[in-house]
């Protein structure tokens, strides 16, 4: 916990640890930030002080700046001895002490901005550890050098899992003050203590949503031309028993190439491949650099290979053919198709496809005495339209199979021992990874995942199918009727759009096409006109008919130009152009 002490000209936050002699000051006019000593003098007495669990960081609207803070927390665990956080409640403080200077406009799109930031923080799953950095594997930890040790956790964090770098931007420019803030993750963690054979261990699963290239379901697909690929996750799955350490490493992450799925109101939008950029040069960036982070790729691409993924699965083949590298491997698996009437048990056909595989690649082994027996050589990189539903199943066999080997190695089961045996840790394990499938399913498609009843109890149910369809429905109206909103929130929130103070002007305001109003109202009158004269029969049925095909007609023909202009009802972003890529 810090102190953060409030006067009119500034801010004073002091860390409530007795070793820190040192308050950070923030000037509320100037925003300069400084450090100042613990000495009452410094700090009036008349500021009025409140406890924070940390800062998020400063960022600039229309009004001014504002500081973001950290004002409740919950901890999940300790990983390795370091107490690792969950934040539940935000505070977002104003600089500037009025707002009376904007205009009415300007007040109107202040809030907006407000609103956008206030969405993101309460998108459940952030997480941070005061001394302990998050952002890295238990691998890449391992293999650091002293300077990295040395570094704060700010400069040493992998900057691809910082959610908060935009906002932490005026701290990392001056390295006195990194003690103040530290790196905010975001995605899902979970940690708990389980018992096999009277042995007791931790198990942790550990997911990293990348900020890079990050969005919502329809508005961020495939890849940017750095190579970042839309959702993009990182999961570690980490046991620790006696001192002793194992750790796996899976991604997922969108179809990397050029494509597009934009919402137009359909149930499912027909995907589009661009025909004008030259897929390679992003397809190439994105595999270079995930051979260098993780060594050898296997690419588990679980998308129909009919209809309109179909197009996805043949180009995704051939650019991986084309790159022609021997650290690559491409293995299509239609999920759909080969576990299609229940047939849940014909997952085994893919992972006995890649057993070798996972042998050859091995896992992250440190024994009780930090000597490391064995590293993890390549990943699994999963994907399905979404990198949701689909791939969470199959990463939860994969890392199944993994702790299985770590667990006998570690000396926790018997020779022999399957986990599926261990009917307690078995059941929190299934819906450990449940969880993990609806925390990057919100994330992302703003409902919790689908198919979690097999991954919770490794059958398919009724009432899963039922809850399906319910998902399937509100994703459906997100998706369609609130997403653009969460898209220019998330690009608000890590800098993609910059707001300068007191902007005149913003792309919030621009106004609807005439469409937009005119065609609902239309459809809403005629279908009502039609249930009108349905229930207040006219003196003939003919005439009755007349007005019912009337009305009827009205409102099909309405909605079918409403459905063929369906780009023009949906909730678009505002702030940043994506690419049209069809």
């Amino acid at each position: 916990l810090a102190l953060l002490r409030t006067t009119p000209e500034k801010f004073y936050i002091e860390a409530n640890d007795d070793g820190c002699v040192d308050v950070l000051a923030i000037d509320r006019v100037s925003t300069e930030m400084t450090l100042t000593g613990k000495m009452r003098r410094d700090v009036p007495a008349s500021a009025e002080a409140r406890q924070i669990c940390g800062l998020m960081g400063t960022m600039r609207l229309v009004a001014g700046m504002y500081l973001i803070v950290i004002t409740k927390k919950k901890k999940v665990g300790d990983l390795l001895g370091h107490p690792v956080w969950k934040a539940l409640e935000f505070d977002i403080i104003s600089y500037k002490k009025t707002i009376l200077h904007l205009t009415d406009n300007q007040m109107q799109d202040n809030k907006s901005f407000l609103s956008m930031i206030n969405n993101v923080l309460h998108t459940d799953g952030f997480y941070f550890a005061t001394d302990y950095d998050l952002t890295h594997s238990l691998q890449r930890l391992a293999n650091t050098s002293p300077e990295f040790q040395e570094m704060s956790l700010l400069e040493r964090a992998d900057q691809r899992f910082v959610w908060n770098g935009h906002l932490l931007r005026e701290f990392i420019a001056q390295p006195e003050l990194h003690k103040f803030v530290f790196p905010v993750v975001h995605g899902f963690i979970i940690m708990k203590s389980s018992c096999i054979n009277g042995k007791v261990f931790e198990w942790s699963i550990i997911s990293r949503r990348s900020c890079f290239r990050a969005g919502v379901r329809y508005y961020v697909r495939g890849i940017d031309s750095e190579g970042h690929a839309a959702n993009y996750v990182e999961t570690e799955q980490i046991v620790q028993y006696n001192s002793a350490k194992a750790s796996l490493v899976q991604t997922r992450g969108s179809i990397p190439f050029y494509w597009s799925q934009r919402p137009n109101l359909k149930y499912k939008p027909k995907p589009q491949i661009s025909k004008t950029i030259n897929h390679m040069d992003g397809f190439q960036r994105h595999f270079d650099s995930q051979v260098i982070l993780y060594g050898k790729q296997v690419i588990l691409n679980l998308i129909n290979q009919k209809g309109s993924e179909k197009p996805l699965e043949l180009a995704f083949e051939k650019m991986v053919t084309s790159l022609n590298n021997g650290m690559i491997k491409y293995i299509a698996f239609d999920f759909h198709k080969e576990c299609s009437r229940m047939r849940w048990h014909r997952l085994q056909i893919l992972l006995d496809a890649v057993s070798e595989m996972q042998n050859e690649f091995g896992y992250f082994l440190v024994d009780a005495d930090g000597k490391v027996l064995s590293t993890q050589e390549g990943t699994f990189r999963s994907n399905c339209m979404d990198c949701l539903d689909r791939t969470n199943v199959i990463q939860s066999l994969l890392a199944r199979r993994s702790l299985q080997s770590q667990l006998r190695k570690m000396g926790v089961l018997h020779a022999g021992q399957q986990i599926e045996d261990q009917a307690d840790f078995e059941k929190m394990y299934k819906n450990a990874w449940a969880d993990n499938a609806d925390a990057c399913a919100k994330q992302y498609a703003g409902t919790g995942a689908l198919k979690t009843d097999f991954t919770r109890t490794g059958n398919r149910t009724k009432w899963g199918l039922l809850m399906d369809g319910w998902n399937s429905m509100i994703r459906y109206y997100k998706n369609n009727f609130s997403d653009g909103f969460r898209q220019d929130s998330i690009d608000l929130f890590l800098g993609n759009y910059a707001v300068e103070e007191a902007d005149w002007t913003t792309p919030l305001r621009d106004p609807k096409d005439w469409k937009f109003l005119t065609l609902p109202i239309i459809m809403v009158v005629a279908f009502s006109m039609c249930i009108i004269c349905l229930l207040m029969a006219g003196d003939t049925w003919t005439e009755t008919l007349a007005y019912v095909l009337f009305w009827g007609m009205a409102s099909v023909v309405t909605g079918g130009v409403i459905l063929f202009n369906g780009r023009d009802f949906v909730d678009a972003p505002k702030l940043v152009q994506k690419e049209k890529l069809d």
